[in-house]
């Protein structure tokens, strides 16, 4: 079989075989090289610059060490564990320019990136090149984005012990610097079983779960959700929903998608003399001149939805005097637990034991596993920001209208 390795910082080497080499020389996927992993976190985190293609090669790889734990105990065939492989390799294919705050700002307006990343596998040459290869695409975009009849390949790529959280645990924690991002992910992957369809884990590697579990609840603490990453981001999605008609950035037109990258869209927005992008265009010079957005008020609150952050912007501008333009209202908003792949809560563990060549199978509540339990639920942070020239103004009206509605 012909293959390249590709060095990599956090897994020493990525092996690429062939037919997925023709699909990562694609300019579908070439396109995630313009996208950066953690969209704005990069002016808080200077060395946080990496994108989404190299995550999408650090997936296929862990997901590929999965299969391959799962091909030695005789549950897993070679093809299936290619197409494993090819599942973790496009399940970030339709993510937007700036990853998350693109979705945030085209709510309502565009499909999800995982809809649109199946579009892209079915009816674009990604799909022409699965096919031509021997593939079924069909089976490849449903494990991608969690809807196949395995159970417990959906869970391989997207779930609370998904190859997309370990690898993007490591590489986040990796370049940003911070030191929370500390698991395991040979020992949870080489521990994977299957029971009754679904993916268990071995007993002894609870504490492996436990661990990445606490890492990635630390992550959103320290890193996601930092105030100042935030404020950019926030900017970001300002900037992007004032513009989207003028731009057509929810185009789901292959050959315009495929030009809509990060520095793309900065540079159309700081570069429009259009009249209807003024707002859109003052953000991105802000952006790009890391004149960031103020946070002036913070609570950690239950979640609060978009009508609530509109009343709350309207009252705070009349008790300040401030436009309403220049004040942002933001609620980011995390299950603790990652969700299974079915989009709903995660509510057990499978875990497997073995002993004198018998196996059992107990499905273990993560609401009984006391140090995943004690940061399950919701992760909510109200957050209000406005420029530097109406901080105070801004800050005593918050404060007003926010305890006021307590």
């Amino acid at each position: 079989m012909v293959y390249i390795d590709i060095i990599d910082p956090i897994h020493d080497f990525v092996r690429v075989h062939e037919h997925e080499l023709a699909l990562v020389d694609s300019p579908l996927f070439q396109r995630l090289r313009r996208i950066r992993q953690l969209s704005g976190a990069h002016l808080t985190y200077p060395a946080a610059q990496h994108s989404r293609f190299e995550h999408s090669l650090g997936v296929m790889h862990i997901a590929g060490q999965a299969g391959m734990a799962l091909q030695e105990k005789g549950i897993l065939d070679p093809d299936i564990l290619e197409t494993l492989r090819l599942a973790g390799l496009l399940h970030d294919i339709g993510h937007g320019p700036f990853s998350h705050p693109f979705e945030e700002a085209m709510r309502g307006k565009k499909v999800s990136h995982e809809e649109f990343g199946k579009q892209i596998i079915l009816h674009s040459e990604i799909g022409d090149i699965l096919s031509q290869n021997g593939f079924d695409k069909r089976l490849v975009a449903s494990v991608a984005f969690g809807e196949s009849k395995y159970l417990y390949l959906n869970e391989i790529v997207s779930g609370a012990l998904s190859a997309d959280i370990m690898d993007y645990l490591l590489r986040d924690g990796y370049f940003t610097g911070a030191e929370h991002a500390r698991i395991d992910h040979k020992r949870m992957t080489q521990s994977f079983d299957v029971h009754q369809g679904r993916l268990g884990l071995e007993r002894s590697a609870q504490h492996s779960f436990e661990s990445m579990m606490h890492s990635r609840y630390q992550m959103f603490k320290a890193v996601y959700f930092h105030k100042t990453v935030r404020a950019a981001e926030v900017m970001l999605i300002e900037a992007l929903r004032s513009a989207d008609d003028e731009l057509g950035l929810a185009t789901t037109d292959f050959d315009d998608f495929v030009r809509l990258a990060d520095e793309y869209v900065i540079s159309e927005l700081v570069s429009s003399v259009s009249p209807g992008l003024k707002r859109a265009r003052q953000l991105a010079c802000d952006y790009q001149g890391r004149r960031l957005l103020k946070c002036v008020f913070e609570d950690t609150t239950d979640r609060i939805d978009k009508k609530s952050t509109d009343e709350m912007r309207s009252e705070i501008s009349k008790k300040s005097g401030i436009p309403e333009d220049d004040i942002f209202v933001d609620s980011s908003a995390t299950p603790s637990i990652p969700l299974a792949p079915s989009k709903s809560e995660s509510k057990s563990l499978i875990l497997i034991s073995r002993k004198n060549g018998m196996q059992t199978a107990h499905e273990q509540p993560i609401s009984e596993i006391p140090i995943v339990s004690a940061i399950a639920g919701f992760m909510n942070i109200l957050r209000v920001y406005t420029h530097q020239k109406h901080r105070n103004k801004v800050e005593i009206a918050a404060h007003s209208v926010i305890g006021d509605a307590r």
